[in-house]
This record gives C-alpha cells, structure tokens and sequence, in this order.
C-alpha cells in the first residue's frame, strides 16, 4: 500500500506541474498581469478584408473590418481586447467552452449554429462567387456546369452547405482561404466558393472569377455570443446601432479592403521571404523547442512511472500501466489534443491556455512510447544482477535505482533521442489551436505574402536543421556515455 500510495502521489505532482508549471502568460504571449477587464476575440484570421494578417511597422498584426468593430465593442465595454486566432470550425468550440468571450469572423447566423450559440444584429451582407483558374472562365457559364466538379469550401461554413447542395460536386474542406486558394492553383480542384469580399484579395494573373453565381440570397454576418449572455449581447448591438447610424462599418470595410488590396511581393524569392519574416520563425522555433523540451521532460517521467507499473507485482498498477499505454497509443494525438483543450473545458470547466494543452498532450503521448522503451531496456538487463543486488542487502528500489535504471537507460538512449526528434517533429500539429509554433508561424507568412510554397520550404528546413543538430548532439551524448565500456 505505501508503494501505490507513493506511485499515486508521485503521479499527483506532475499533473499539478503541467497544469500550473507554465505561466498563462507565455501561451498567451502577454506579460500584462493587471486586474483589468477583458474582452476574447475567437476569429480566424485568413479571411480578408473581415480579418487577416499585416505586416505594419515590422510587426504582424491581425487587422481587417471584424477586429475594427470588435474595438468598439471594447472600447464601449471599457475592455481590452484580446484576438485568439485558430481554424474556422473550432471557434464555436472555443465560444461554447468559455475559451472567448465572442466570435467576429465573417460568421453567418445560420439556424444550425442559432441552436449552439446566440447571434447580434447583422452588421454586414456579401454575396457568394465562385473563383476559378482564369483558364476555365467560359468553362462555368451558370451553375449547372459545376455538377460533378472539385469544389473548395471553407470548413464549417454557409460555402459549404452551398457546395453540398450541388449535384455530383466532390467538396474539399479546408480551414483555411488560402489553402483552398493554393488548391486551386495547384489544379486539385476546379472552382472554390467564397464571399466575393474575400475573393477580391485573391484575383491575380492566376484566378478570376467564373460566370457562375449561386443562387443563395446575400450572406449575412453577425457575431456569434455564448447561450445566455443576454448582458453582452445586449452590448454588442448597442455598439452595432451606433455604428450603423454613425456610418461607420462601410467606412472601415472600405479601410480594410484598401489594406488588403497593398499586398506583399509575390516575386519574393525563398531567401527574401525567410530574411523579411525571420522573427516569425524565430518565435515559432522558441516555442516550438520550449513545447519538445517540457514534453519530453514530463514524458520521461510519465514513462518511467508507467514503465515500473508495468513491471510491478501488483496487479492493479499492472492494469493501470498496461491500460494507459493501449489506450494514449491507440488514439490520435490530434484527438488527444482536442479532448485536452476543448473537452475538458466544455466537460469540467477547465481552461488550459493553448501552451499548456499543448505540453500535457506532448507528454502524456510521449509517456506511452517511453514507457515501452524503458521497459524494453530494464528487461534487457540481466534479472541475475537484480537478484545479486538483492542479496546483499539492497531493496528493490535501490537496486532498481542504482543497478538496474542507469543501465537501461544507456541501452535505450538512441531510443529517447529519437523519441525527442519525434517531438519536435510532431509538435506541429499544436498549431490548430492557435499555438504560434513553427507551423503557425509559416501559415501566417503564407496568408501575408500570398506564396504557398515558399513559407513551407522554410519551415521544413528549419525543423531538419534542429533535428539534424539534435540527432549529432545525442550521438555525442551516447559515445561518451559508451566510453566506459571500452578498455
């Protein structure tokens, strides 16, 4: 019992170390510790002229009509405003969870999303179009011409359901604008549907514009507000009202689309971009490693208990260590990920910050893999060394601690080094909650510049370059460790 007991609260600690270790501050990117009242924007920027990225001063910054009216409203509530960027189709997840206070992103009041979440007074209509390689303008005269066709939509939104009602049409689903624009380019699919707003940003050499229109009334958009916040939405529209009888939102859609339309070069070079946008990268490496680094530290620990409770006499901690490494390598990381910063918050009202979601996820997935790796390396010890070490007096955790561990643990270093690699590798995918690591750093570049490959190539560099060095690192680490078993 005193061994479970120890177990149970070694396991104790490190949860309230990943929960509480990391300051909010780092996942937020703000160091402002104030009382002061704040206001949550959720909005996906990629979406202009309603939202989008800029370079403005050598500083990006999420600009656009959306976050000029959601200023307002912050200025009329007397409230900072705080801009969470992440995926269109998880800001209703992050509006039902409590993760923002509001959604402002172009979203339209459908009776579908009426259900989940309350919406404002409509401040905005567009129209829908459908944007096509300037090749195949004649080719799409009138909707019936898309019957069958490859169809880019933005996922989880009124494009969508558009597309859906199309006989025939093979949709592709994307978060993003831009992905679905370089789908299009790249002639994975034949036409996209988006807000003819949005597609102004976009019309080059390359895409146009089809003849085709959908037969859809114009769009509206309305901010989305949690289920029952009647005292913010009353606000809201308060400001919405004076807005509209000030005349000031065409005014800034007219400002906005003017900043849109002052586009980055898009006869860059790769060098050119990654030398104009390198602190991008810089802050999205510095995350990314402090992510690989805690992740791999909180796994290691994970896996050595999980290893032990594998291999103990006890039946139930037997079960326990075997159940977590079937169940953590039986799903996705990704669905891990979003049970961790959605469910739990939407299940038991914890809020873990993007950072911090990110880490847990990282280290408790990590933890199964280790866990077999260290099992597999104190199996690979000689038992008569642990029954000699008993013998003479040592307990079984002494034996294991000074006998056993470290040389398992020399035997499996290749192992945690590639594990480490892995990490680092796929750390990635923290990106879809809004996490500014190397990925989200190399969309944000794609959105500025309009380039698709270019911001990619950099990246991938990037991430072999810290792999690479990591992989020489560990090399040296593994000789010297393998020098006192030469003569």
């Amino acid at each position: 019992m005193k061994l479970i007991s120890r177990y149970t609260m070694m396991l104790l600690t490190f949860v309230v170390l990943l929960t509480t270790a990391v300051p909010v501050a780092l996942a937020s990117g703000s160091t402002d510790n104030s009382s002061s009242k704040k206001l949550v924007l959720g909005t996906s920027a990629d979406f202009a002229p309603y939202e989008f990225h800029k370079v403005i001063n050598g500083k990006d910054e999420i600009v656009g009509f959306d976050i000029e009216i959601a200023k307002e409203i912050a200025k009329d509530l007397g409230a900072e405003l705080v801009i969470e960027d992440m995926g269109f189709d998880g800001l209703l997840p992050a509006l039902q969870s409590g993760r923002v206070d509001l959604v402002v992103s172009g979203m339209t009041p459908t009776d579908d999303r009426k259900k989940s979440i309350d919406f404002s007074d409509t401040y905005y209509k567009s129209k829908q179009v459908i944007m096509v390689r300037n090749v195949d303008k004649d080719k799409y005269p009138t909707m019936a011409e898309l019957e069958n066709a490859k169809i880019g939509v933005q996922k989880g939104s009124i494009q969508e359901t558009i597309g859906q009602k199309i006989p025939g049409a093979k949709l592709t689903a994307l978060d993003k604008i831009s992905d679905i624009v370089l789908q299009l380019q790249t002639k994975r699919i034949d036409a996209a549907i988006v807000e003819d707003t949005v597609a102004a940003g976009y019309l080059d050499d390359i895409i146009g514009l089809a003849a085709a229109v959908p037969d859809e009334e114009q769009a509206e958009a309305a901010i989305g507000i949690r289920k029952g916040n009647t005292e913010l939405l009353a606000a809201v529209n308060g400001t919405l009202e004076r807005l509209k009888s000030e005349d000031k939102i065409n005014q800034m859609v007219t400002d906005a689309s003017l900043l849109m339309a002052d586009k980055a070069n898009k006869s860059q070079n790769i060098f050119q971009v990654f030398w104009e946008y390198k602190s991008f990268y810089a802050t999205g490496v510095g995350y990314t490693l402090l992510l690989s680094a805690l992740g791999v530290i909180f796994g290691v620990i994970i896996g050595l208990i999980i290893c032990l409770f594998r291999l103990h006499d006890v039946a139930i901690l037997r079960w326990i260590g075997t159940a977590y490494v079937e169940v953590i390598r039986g799903t996705p990381m990704l669905v891990q990920l979003m049970i961790i910063y959605y469910g739990f918050s939407l299940s038991f009202g914890i809020n873990f910050t993007a950072l911090q979601a990110g880490i847990i996820t990282l280290s408790i997935n990590s933890g199964a893999y280790l866990a077999e790796i260290f099992r597999a390396g104190i199996q690979g010890v000689d038992r008569g060394q642990l029954e000699a070490a008993r013998s003479l007096g040592m307990g079984r955790g002494a034996a294991m601690r000074y006998i056993i561990l470290p040389q398992a643990f020399k035997a499996v270093l290749p192992a945690i080094g590639n594990e480490f690699i892995t990490i680092i590798k796929e750390s990635s995918i923290i990106s879809v909650i809004g996490m500014v690591d190397i990925m989200y750093q190399a969309s944000v570049v794609k959105n500025i510049t309009y380039q698709g490959l270019s911001p990619f190539l950099i990246a991938a560099a990037i991430y072999f370059v810290m792999t690479f060095i990591l992989s020489k690192l560990l090399g040296r680490l593994e000789r010297k460790l393998s020098a006192s078993d030469r003569r």
